[in-house]
């Protein structure tokens, strides 16, 4: 038999966001919406846009160096970087990589990985993954987006949810809990409902695509949305069964930011009360997949996730996807 297999922890957690905020009093002025319909169907108040000359990699940066402070890890030490995104710099060089130059990681290998709003937990259960079978140490998780760039702002459907940020996380070998658990799943017969049609090998950029305003985010927000409510619950019960936990057992919850009314039907069908849920949506909106590492780092420094607790993060997006992971807190 080969060696027993490690645990693998997160050591160290940390974010950033852009300055710029946009209410939705701002938002008013752009188009036809008011701040008490956006409010009372998403819980979105503002939401944070990256300045014209920052891209998805600035932003992943500030939270890559941020975590690796709070890890104790210098970059040299990275064995792999894995930036979870759909607002990439451009197709290629990945994010990743320009992330890897700029901390000067040398030996880290890097790739982004895309699943949408479940990518952040899709890159954690990757790096899981690396360090459990011993392939490598040292790995850091990356949910960066400048969703802002990919928006459009005459769409009064979509361009009210989105904003900017990212968040990263450390993973390493840990004596005891760390991530127990982690549930992937996709759907991709429900790749229609949410997708940038123009850009790819599909429909190659030209002046049409440009002009039909094929470049921007499309969403079929009411199917998302049923999608979205059947779907965190279930995971979350899913990655707790398979760490051996019940529901009872669950400390702390961490969903993706997308909708108050989402949350709430996860966190009802998980039976948790309001104090054991994180909500930071009405602050930055859906930032994809940076909106789990924001509001884990965010969490971690208010001080509401200690030591020995059982937190689940939980995520659905584009693709279709949804990712759940199940963690004891080190």
């Amino acid at each position: 038999m080969g060696n027993q297999l490690r645990r693998a922890g997160i050591t160290g957690v940390a974010s950033y966001v852009p300055e710029k905020i946009l209410t939705n009093q701002d938002l008013e002025k752009m188009v036809d919406t008011d701040d008490e319909w956006i409010k009372s169907r998403t819980g979105i108040e503002e939401r944070r846009i990256a300045a014209e000359d920052t891209a998805t990699s600035d932003l992943a940066y500030r939270a890559a160096e941020a975590a690796l402070e709070e890890a104790d890890l210098a970059a040299e030490e990275l064995d792999l970087i894995i930036v979870a995104t759909v607002t990439p710099d451009m197709v290629f060089p990945a994010t990743a990589c320009l992330v890897q130059d700029r901390l000067g990681a040398e030996k880290a290998a890097a790739f982004d990985l895309q699943a949408g709003c479940s990518g952040f937990v899709y890159a954690l259960a990757t790096a899981t993954q690396f360090v459990k079978a011993g392939a490598y140490d040292n790995v850091l998780v990356i949910g960066a987006e400048t969703l802002s760039k990919i928006t459009n702002w005459e769409d009064r459907n979509t361009c009210i949810l989105f904003g900017d940020g990212a968040g990263a996380a450390v993973v390493q070998v840990v004596e005891s809990g760390g991530i127990l658990a982690n549930v992937l799943g996709a759907d991709g017969s429900g790749g229609e409902l949410l997708k940038v049609p123009a850009g790819g090998s599909r429909q190659p950029t030209t002046i049409e695509t440009v002009q039909n305003e094929l470049h921007y985010m499309q969403m079929e927000g009411n199917q998302v949305f049923k999608f979205a409510v059947r779907i965190m619950g279930k995971s979350a019960l899913k990655s707790i069964e398979k760490a051996g936990l019940q529901r009872e057992d669950i400390d702390f919850f961490i969903p993706h930011q997308a909708n108050t009314r989402i949350i709430n039907a996860a966190a009802k069908r998980l039976k948790l009360s309001e104090e054991q849920v994180f909500v930071n949506l009405d602050k930055y909106g859906n930032t994809s997949a940076a909106s789990i590492p924001i509001a884990l780092a965010e969490a971690v420094e208010a001080g509401r996730i200690n030591k020995g607790d059982n937190i689940v993060l939980v995520g659905f997006g584009a693709g279709l996807t949804w990712a759940a992971s199940t963690i004891e807190w080190i």
